[in-house]
């Protein structure tokens, strides 16, 4: 057999294999896109997640790779163009088994229903396993809590709609079946969704109140970290207002318009007012003047709101603040009514 036909018979059996790696779910169900004039010549990706709602590009493109997207019936690449008149058949698959240990850990519910669970996180929790860390995470509590939680999150993040960083504390929202998951992601990925936090600062901002942004990348030196760059990057957007200031530190309220990985943190450091407690932009200040040790990064996810994904009402949550938080204000107002008081010419 020559060369040519040897590989047009094997591009044939990829091709066939793939389609019936498409059409093996039928619980999953299948769904049929047309391509509009006005998406003619568009990635197939990116056409695709402006048709899925709840869908990231990566789970698209995850999808794509798996031979779960057929375009005119044939097996396709995620960077092909789409033009009018073309059918996308896209079959998602069924939640997979976790193998993840359900463990019997308390939680605070703030709100729970049929669809959804809002939980305050506390500090220190870990929300999905990743890496070697399997257990003692949010989800091995949430699994306790609901056997049956939405597998559009992947194998290791059943229910889970966005992250809280281990060190902060606060309301973070989970989705018990994959419908609720995929509305809920939706007004994530339309900016729908109110988040508002608060954090002790070093330092302070410059004015009352005011806006950051710029765009957020990897620092191109210390992977662990992210950092505002002019190059290149994901825009980012977080409004700021100072509550109360002491000496040398700052309560601030901080309004998030984007959900980048870091945000808060990184745009506080990039106004020289890290968050207090934070071993990764803070330069391993934790202490206040007066010798108070934050224990972690002194973040709260204070308030959370969004529409509820079945009836559409409108639902706003908020945790209370913590009390290591609680404890490290006191000891500031404490400092900075100590040196209002020995101020000479002050009554």
């Amino acid at each position: 057999m020559d060369d040519g036909r040897r590989e047009r018979r094997k591009t044939a059996s990829a091709r066939f294999a793939a389609g019936e790696r498409a059409r093996r779910h039928p619980e999953a169900g299948a769904a049929l896109i047309a391509v509009g004039g006005e998406s003619d010549g568009e990635r197939l990706d990116r056409f695709l997640v402006g048709r899925m709602d709840g869908f990231s590009r990566a789970a698209v493109q995850r999808l794509i790779e798996g031979g779960r997207v057929l375009v005119n019936g044939r097996a396709v690449k995620a960077h092909q163009r789409v033009r009018a008149g073309d059918r996308a058949e896209v079959s998602v698959p069924p939640p997979a088994e976790t193998g993840l240990l359900a463990e019997d850990v308390p939680l605070v519910v703030l709100y729970e229903d049929g669809d959804l669970l809002v939980v305050d996180k506390p500090p220190g929790m870990i929300v999905h396993p990743a890496g070697r860390i399997v257990a003692g995470t949010l989800v091995n509590a949430l699994l306790a809590r609901c056997p049956d939680l939405s597998g559009i999150g992947g194998e290791l993040k059943p229910g889970i709609v966005h992250r809280l960083d281990k060190g902060t504390s606060g309301c973070i929202a989970v989705a018990k079946c994959d419908e609720a998951h995929r509305l809920i992601s939706a007004q994530f990925a339309r900016r729908e969704v109110y988040k508002e936090y608060l954090a002790i600062v070093h330092g302070a901002p410059p004015g009352p109140r005011g806006i950051v942004e710029g765009l957020i990348a990897r620092h191109p030196v210390e992977r662990k970290r992210m950092a505002v760059r002019r190059d290149r990057g994901r825009e980012s957007v977080t409004r700021y207002e100072v509550i109360e200031r002491f000496g040398g530190f700052s309560w601030v309220s901080l309004r998030l318009h984007t959900g980048r990985t870091h945000q808060i943190r990184v745009h506080m450091a990039h106004l020289g007012c890290p968050v207090l407690g934070d071993p990764l932009y803070g330069r391993g200040r934790t202490r206040t003047a007066a010798g108070v040790e934050a224990g972690r990064p002194m973040l709260h996810a204070w308030r959370l709101g969004f529409a509820h994904p079945t009836s559409g009402r409108a639902l706003r949550f908020e945790a209370p603040i913590p009390g290591d938080i609680a404890r490290v204000l006191a000891a500031l107002r404490a400092e900075g009514a100590a040196i209002k008081a020995s101020t000479p010419g002050r009554r």
